[in-house]
C-alpha cells in the first residue's frame, strides 16, 4: 500500500485537507533537515521523490502541502487492515511501514481460489479508501514481497516458477542494503537474474553468504514461514454468512455451535480450553474480539456459552453489529489436559468443578485481576512468603502449602501486618527476648518467648537491602500471642537496634 500516509490522513478528516488532486507530501526530520519520506500520487507525478529536503521540493512544487510523518497513526491503520485480513486467514503478518503478508494456504479455495481471494480484498481496500494497492501471490513470502514492491501491480506466480519471475526485477529487490545494491551495479549485476548466473562462490566471497540466502529465497528455492502478529491457536471453526447478522442471540446459537466443533478437535486430543476467544467480522471491516478464561479445563458447549454470555453483558463498551457480521469465529489459543477426578464411595466423583465455574463466571464479569487466590512463593522474607495471582491461573498451578507436623504450633501468625509496626520494647542486648513492649499506647508485660529465629535479607537479589532480623514469638499475661522481631543486630551498637510487631497468632 505505497500511499497508505495519504489514504489514512484523507479517512481521517472529512473533508478532506486538500483537493484529490493536490500534493501532499510527510515529512521527517533527518540529519537536522526536513525531508520527504512518504508521497501522494498527485506529488509523485509532479516528479517528487522521497529523501528530497522540503526547501527543495518546494522549489519545485510551490504548491506542495506538506504534513509531518505520524508513524504511530500509520502503524494503527495499518493493524486495522491486518485485522480484517484475518478473515482470509489466520496467519497475516504485518510488513511494516506499509504492508501485510498473508499465508493463504489451504484458505484460498474459500474464496474460489486465489484469483477470487485476491479480487475480494482488492474490493474491500478499494472500499476503504486504500488507493492503489500492489498484490503478489507466490510460494515463498520474499518472492511475493519483491514481487508486490517491485514488479507488476498484480501477478499470481504458479508454483515452481518463482525464479522466472524475479528475474527481471532490480537487485534492489534482495534488499541487502544500499551499499551492496550499489557494489552489484557497479560490477554489471542490476538485475536478479544477472546475479542468479553468475557462479556462487565469487559472490559470497564479496558479499558474503547471507546475499546467497536471499537469492534462493526469492527463487522460491528455500521455504521460510511467516511470523504471524497473533500465535497461532490450538484449534479454531468458523462461520460465514451469506447475509449479515445482527441479533445478540444469533451471535450466542452460533459461538455454542462453534464451540461444538471445537470441542470435538480438543477431546481427540484429551483436552479443554482455557482460553477462548470469539472474532465477529463486521461487514464493513471492523473487527471485535472477545476472550473469555475458564479456571480449569472446559469443552462443553454449555459453559463456554454461558461465559461469553457473561462476557458481553459486561462490556462497557457494547457491540455494535453495525450492518451485522458476516463472519465469527472461535478459536482456542490455550488448552491443557483433562486431570484424573477421584471418586467416592458412592460412586460420585469428587470435583471442585462448582468453584472452577463460579471463578470463571466471577473473573469474566469483573476481570481476571479483580479475582484472586494466594499462592506460596519461594523466600524465606515473612512478607514475601505468599503472592497474589488471578484465580484462573492459580487453578492450573501445583500449589503445595507448607504444614507444621503433627500438632506442633504454626511457625507463622494467622494474621501477618501488610507493613510491621513499630513498638517499644524493653530487652536484654544482644540477643535477649523483649520482657514488655508498648504497642498502640498499651502496655504489654510479657510472660513467655520463643526465640529468636534469625531472617537475614536476600543478598543475592538484585538491589535487595534490608536489616538482618531476630523474630520471638512472645505471650502476655492475658494469654496474647505477638510475632516480634528486632531489627539491626548486626551492628556494631546493639542498643540501637529497633522493635516491630509483624503479626498476631489466634
Amino acid at each position: 500500500m505505497p500511499f497508505l500516509s495519504s489514504d489514512r490522513l484523507k479517512r481521517q478528516r472529512q473533508p478532506s485537507p486538500a483537493p484529490a488532486e493536490a500534493a501532499l507530501c510527510f515529512t521527517e526530520k533527518q540529519n537536522n533537515a526536513l525531508r520527504l519520506v512518504r508521497l501522494s500520487r498527485p506529488a509523485l507525478d509532479r516528479g517528487l521523490t522521497a529523501g528530497l529536503t522540503l526547501a527543495d521540493a518546494r522549489a519545485r512544487v510551490p504548491e506542495l502541502l506538506a504534513v509531518e510523518m505520524d508513524q504511530a497513526a500509520d502503524a494503527a491503520f495499518l493493524a486495522r487492515i491486518a485485522d480484517f485480513c484475518e478473515r482470509y486467514t489466520p496467519m497475516t503478518a504485518l510488513d511494516a511501514p506499509d504492508g501485510l503478508m498473508l499465508d493463504i494456504t489451504g484458505s484460498a479455495h474459500l474464496f474460489g481460489g486465489e484469483a477470487g481471494l485476491r479480487r475480494d480484498l482488492l474490493n474491500f481496500l478499494s472500499l476503504g479508501g486504500v488507493s492503489e494497492p500492489r498484490t503478489a501471490i507466490a510460494g515463498t513470502p520474499q518472492a511475493a514481497r519483491a514481487l508486490a514492491r517491485f514488479g507488476h501491480a498484480h501477478v499470481i506466480i504458479r508454483p515452481g516458477r518463482e525464479a522466472a519471475a524475479v528475474a527481471p526485477l532490480p537487485v534492489a529487490a534482495l534488499e541487502a542494503g544500499a551499499e551492496t545494491a550499489t557494489a552489484l551495479i557497479r560490477a554489471g549485476l542490476k538485475t536478479v537474474g544477472d546475479l542468479g548466473a553468475r557462479p556462487q562462490k565469487p559472490l559470497a566471497a564479496r558479499f558474503g553468504g547471507g546475499l546467497l540466502t536471499r537469492l534462493r529465497r526469492l527463487k522460491g528455492q528455500e521455504n521460510t514461514s511467516i511470523t504471524p502478529r497473533r500465535p497461532a491457536p490450538l484449534c479454531s471453526a468458523e462461520r460465514r454468512f451469506a447475509e449479515p447478522i445482527a441479533r445478540i442471540d444469533d451471535v450466542l446459537a452460533t459461538l455454542e455451535a462453534l464451540a461444538g466443533h471445537t470441542a470435538e478437535s480438543l477431546e481427540k486430543r484429551g483436552q479443554g480450553g482455557r482460553l477462548f476467544e470469539a472474532a465477529l467480522f463486521r461487514s464493513d471491516g471492523m473487527l471485535r474480539r472477545l476472550q473469555v478464561e475458564t479456571a480449569k479445563p472446559l469443552c462443553a458447549p454449555g459453559d463456554v456459552l454461558r461465559l461469553f454470555r457473561e462476557r458481553i453483558d459486561t462490556l462497557r463498551d457494547p457491540l455494535d453489529p453495525g450492518f451485522g457480521y458476516d463472519l465469527i469465529r472461535l478459536t482456542v489459543p490455550r488448552a491443557e489436559a483433562f486431570g484424573s477426578h477421584q471418586t467416592s464411595l458412592d460412586g460420585r466423583a469428587a470435583d471442585d468443578g462448582d468453584a472452577a465455574a463460579l471463578i470463571g463466571r466471577l473473573s469474566t464479569r469483573f476481570g481476571r485481576n479483580a479475582v484472586t487466590q494466594f499462592v506460596p512463593a519461594d523466600t524465606h522474607i515473612p512478607e514475601r512468603a505468599v503472592r497474589a495471582i488471578p484465580a484462573v491461573e492459580a487453578a492450573a498451578l501445583p500449589i503445595a502449602w507448607s504444614r507444621p507436623a503433627g500438632a506442633a504450633r504454626p511457625r507463622r501468625p494467622v494474621h501477618l501486618f501488610e507493613r510491621p509496626q513499630p513498638i517499644e520494647a524493653m530487652a536484654e542486648i544482644p540477643d535477649g527476648p523483649p520482657l514488655k513492649f508498648r504497642w498502640r499506647r498499651v502496655l504489654h508485660e510479657v510472660a513467655r518467648a520463643e526465640g529468636p529465629e534469625r531472617i537475614a535479607p536476600e543478598w543475592w537479589r538484585e538491589g535487595e537491602g534490608g536489616e538482618t532480623r531476630d523474630y520471638y514469638c512472645v505471650e502476655n499475661a492475658r494469654g496474647h500471642r505477638f510475632w516480634v522481631f528486632r531489627a539491626g543486630v548486626d551492628d556494631a551498637a546493639p542498643y540501637l537496634s529497633r522493635w516491630f510487631i509483624h503479626g498476631l497468632f489466634a
